[in-house]
């Protein structure tokens, strides 16, 4: 095999971790819609279970930089195979056990702490094998396979689901299609036993010679040296005062932290996953769907979420990643204005339908994997693990938070019979797009084509050096 096709392959098998992620956050879909008429859920105890994994996520993100700092990342990787599995065999027990709202609150959260482990462990593996030239592509890869996850997922809940009828959906269906991830789980776990490790982690350990080798299987040998004496000399520079506990929170570093923490959190705001993991009550309340179609309608989301991720890949390293945010912010405003204006002057029909799919194409071009690639390469050596877990970390607080939120705004009495019209959702993700597009403009700097460490040097001249 050639080296770009090893590169390929073992980005393919990181990637993985984003595919699971996909994956358990968008089997809540098709899930949510059967056992919260099967548990009788009300808005609030809707939105828990949903978002109970989110708190999950939370905690594995946070858990992430040390572990992956310590163990390193192929070995987080494995973890958090680990946690998917036990999750997905876990969350359709209640079948066999006294029926538990709390007992498939805990499974998902199990789950969630594997997607927060590998939500920062596999992007930044990624980037630490890739170079600089191609990391841009590379990291996309690792938003492709989320929205992979998500397209699989949507179409395996179809399938399932068209096995049973209604009433059987409620009582078993969605116990299947939560084990249905079982197979992506086992595949993930089996192949990263191949991966290498991370060459920066292998330099970081004091193991450089295997990191050449790694380096030199997948890169030019010219490359290979280029890399690690880069990846050497920003070691080096760390461990002259390694005693010395770098914090975030000083002056020259903790605006990169905020700004990376800003942007993970407006790409929460922007409504995404209230329409990823809601799909089903929003084409059933909002749109006036029947129940046989909603599984139908979240294989179109899938699409065309699957869809537009490509054009982000093939266009990130072209025309940087700052644009793509802004003309993906333009459309996904464009997209719940068309949404939020039809339920409000209750006109419900193509337009509406129209809305929801510009909104999750726009995103699917923009946000979703450009967010990846910046928090995979914005942070400077120095305080990468660390802020790249708060960065994380609240990305799934603000997920929470969405998805707590959403079904008891979507069903308040404000907005189905007061003078929204059930647009007020919209309205709301709306102001926060708006903010999105003025912080991108003002804080975010253009990352394309730059090495990890020439960052470092763009940040310095911003905010001044970074003291260990």
């Amino acid at each position: 095999m050639s080296k770009n096709g090893l590169l390929i392959l073992i980005t393919s098998v990181a990637a993985l971790g984003g595919l699971l992620f996909g994956y358990d956050t968008g089997v809540i879909n098709g899930t949510q819609f059967y056992f919260s008429k099967y548990f009788e859920l009300d808005a609030v105890m809707k939105g828990w279970v949903v978002g109970s994994a989110l708190l999950g996520c939370l905690v594995g993100a946070l858990a992430a930089g040390p572990m992956t700092k310590t163990m390193g990342r192929k070995v987080s990787l494995i973890i958090a195979a680990l946690l998917f599995t036990i999750s997905a065999l876990g969350s359709g027990l209640p079948s066999f056990l006294p029926q538990s709202v709390t007992l498939l609150v805990v499974f998902r959260i199990i789950g969630g702490l594997g997607i927060g482990l590998a939500s920062m462990a596999a992007p930044t593996y990624i980037a630490e094998i890739a170079p600089a030239d191609r990391r841009g592509v590379l990291v996309t890869f690792y938003q492709l396979a989320i929205v992979t996850g998500f397209f699989v997922v949507f179409l395996a809940t179809y399938f399932i689901g068209q096995n049973y009828t209604p009433t059987e959906n409620i009582e078993v269906g969605w116990r299947w299609m939560f084990w249905s991830e079982l197979i992506p789980c086992g595949l993930f776990l089996l192949l990263t036993f191949f991966i290498p490790k991370s060459p920066r982690w292998l330099v970081m350990v004091g193991r450089e010679d295997e990191a050449l080798k790694v380096l030199n299987s997948l890169h030019s040998t010219e490359i290979a040296q280029k890399e690690i004496a880069e990846i050497r000399m920003s070691l080096n520079q760390e461990r002259k005062t390694e005693r010395k506990e770098v914090s975030i929170w000083q002056k020259a570093a903790l605006p990169i932290v905020l700004i990376g923490s800003a942007l993970s959190l407006l790409q929460q705001t922007t409504g995404i996953n209230a329409v990823l993991y809601y799909g089903g009550d929003i084409f059933e309340k909002a749109l006036g769907f029947g129940q046989e179609d909603v599984l139908q309608q979240q294989i179109l989301l899938g699409a065309v979420n699957f869809i537009f991720t490509f054009v982000a890949m093939f266009t990130v390293d072209k025309f940087g990643r700052k644009p793509l945010i802004l003309i993906g912010s333009f459309g996904m405003l464009t997209g719940f204005v068309l949404l939020g204006g039809s339920l409000y002057l209750e006109s419900v029909g193509l337009v509406s339908l129209i809305g929801v799919l510009m909104f999750i194409a726009s995103f699917a071009l923009s946000m979703g994997p450009v967010t990846w690639v910046l928090l995979s390469e914005m942070f400077p050596n120095k305080i990468r693990s660390m802020a790249m877990s708060i960065a994380v970390a609240i990305q799934w607080g603000g997920n929470y938070i969405v998805s707590q939120t959403f079904p008891i705004m979507a069903e308040s009495e404000a907005n189905i019979s007061g003078a929204w019209n059930k647009s007020l959702p919209y309205v709301v993700f709306s102001i926060f797009i708006i903010i999105l597009i003025i912080f991108t403009k003002k804080y975010i700097i253009e990352t394309k084509g730059k090495s990890l460490e020439q960052l470092e040097e763009v940040w310095a001249e911003k905010y001044g050096k970074i003291e260990s």
